[in-house]
Order: C-alpha cells, then structure tokens, then sequence
C-alpha cells in the first residue's frame, strides 16, 4: 500500500502553502498518497488543531504520517518534533499540537528534529511546514525511523489535560475544549465521568448561568418541554452541549475553555433547577 501522509495546517487555500509542501513531499517521496484533512484550522489555534488532531487519527490505518502545522512560533526556539503513537507518526511543531494525541495514547514516543540533513534546504524562517515536516515526513513515508532523524525528549509541551476533577462536593469539573462550525460545544466529559446511570438519575450540566437538562441519542430526537439546548454524545466520544438547528455557543454564550459542572441527584439529593 502507498504510504499515507495527511495534512492538517491553518494555511487556508488561497496561497501556494499546501501545493508547497505537497511539492516537498513529493519530491522526496513520490509514491506517497497525500491526504487533506483541513486547511481551515483557525490561524494560530493550536488547541483546535490538537483537537481536530485527536478526533481524526483513529480513522486512519496503521502507519499512517499526519503532518500538522499550526506554528506561530516558527522561526524562534520551539522545537520540530516527530511523535510515534498509536502506530501512527506524527511531525510538527513542539507546541502543544500533538498534546491530546501523546495524552491518550498508552506509552508514547517523541523525538526533537535534529538531524539537518533530512530537511530541504535552504531552509526559510518562515516555512518550516515545506522545508522541514514536509522533507521528514516523506522520509518516514520511504522507511526512516524516527530514531534517524531526531534525538528522544521527554519534555513535549502539552496543552491542559483532558481530564476532569471531581469537587470535595462531589461534583464534575469539567470545559469546552472545542466549538465545531454547528457551534456545538464539546467538552471534555466522557462515558467514564457522566454515565448512563448518572444521567437516567437527573444530572445535568451547568455552562455559564444556563443549566442543560435534557440528552438525546441522535439530534433529530424530540426533546421535553421545549427545551432548546441538549447534551449527546460526539463521533470523537465526548460529550456535546447542542441545539436544534441553532448554536449551542451562541445561546449559552459560550467559549472555549468555559467551565461544565456536572450536578446529579447523588451528590445533592436532587437536581437544582
């Protein structure tokens, strides 16, 4: 099978950014199958990209090379960075992009991009996405370990962990951590911390000063007493606030990075309204 390399970069398309690195790839790697999975990352969010990152891997086969570049720190001190987890590599900028990826994989690798003589020269301050994770990645495309290319770190940067924590009161703390283009608000809140249990008791979610009451299954399932914003759960296996053909961020107010506390009849006796 040809080797697959997809790309994740908040460089748009209106530019000649992405036909240049497709063009670095290829010109070291001509065999290799070169994959979009967007372009369309916010400039500069790190954190969306991360996200995207994560949700998207695992529908990709064994072996397969994501290259993602959201790099505001190109050109100063950040490291290059390939990553092997879950039998994936991934190449980037050490900058919190691979935080989620090295989070929930079981024992990750990373190594600092320090081998010059795998890049494309010379290279530009301001391109390393064409001159060095392009180069690299088809190099790991042709057979490279990463071992040849870099030297192995611990010290990664991450981003916020994904975990939730859980109040001396017995209450869930958990954030919105993305906000899709519906404007659905995905938090960080897994089976493991809101189960079916939880929510056939009564929980629900406090966002901001609105309290979401009801779940559904699937978003065209009819909700109770007019209630517009619901929880369901993601395709990336979180918890989403939403609202039928509207925007759940829009009607809570909401942002990346806002508080979600979950309540359940467990911990007070009854579910506050």
């Amino acid at each position: 099978m040809k080797p697959i390399i997809t790309l994740l970069t908040d460089f748009g398309t209106a530019d000649y950014f992405v036909g240049a690195v497709k063009g670095a790839i290829l010109t070291v790697n001509p065999e290799a199958s070169i994959v979009d999975i967007t372009h369309e990352v916010p400039p500069h969010d790190i954190a969306s990209a991360a996200f995207t990152l994560m949700a998207v891997c695992s529908t990709f086969p064994t072996g397969t090379i994501h290259v993602a570049v959201v790099d505001p720190g190109v050109g100063s001190s950040r490291r290059a960075m390939v990553v092997r987890a879950r039998e994936q590599l991934f190449v980037g900028p050490d900058n919190g992009i691979f935080s989620y990826v090295l989070e929930s994989s079981p024992e990750p690798e990373a190594f600092h991009l320090d081998r010059p003589a795998f890049f494309r020269h010379p290279v530009s301050q301001t391109f390393n996405g064409r001159d060095v994770f392009a180069p690299v990645a088809a190099a790991l495309a042709s057979g490279i370990e990463p071992e040849e290319l870099g030297t192995r770190i611990s010290d990664a940067v991450r981003l916020p962990s994904l975990e939730t924590t859980v109040s001396t009161d017995g209450h869930v703390h958990a954030r919105i951590i993305h906000i899709d283009r519906f404007g659905n608000c995905v938090t960080n809140l897994t089976p493991a911390e809101l189960s079916a249990e939880m929510i056939a008791a009564g929980a629900n979610l406090r966002v901001n000063d609105s309290v979401v009451k009801q779940f559904k299954d699937f978003f065209a399932e009819g909700v109770d007493g007019g209630e517009s914003l619901f929880g369901i759960w993601g395709s990336a296996g979180f918890l989403e606030i939403a609202a039928m053909n509207d925007s759940a961020a829009r009607l809570l107010n909401a942002k990346r990075g806002d508080a979600v506390t979950v309540w359940t009849r467990a911990v007070t006796g009854h579910c506050t309204p």
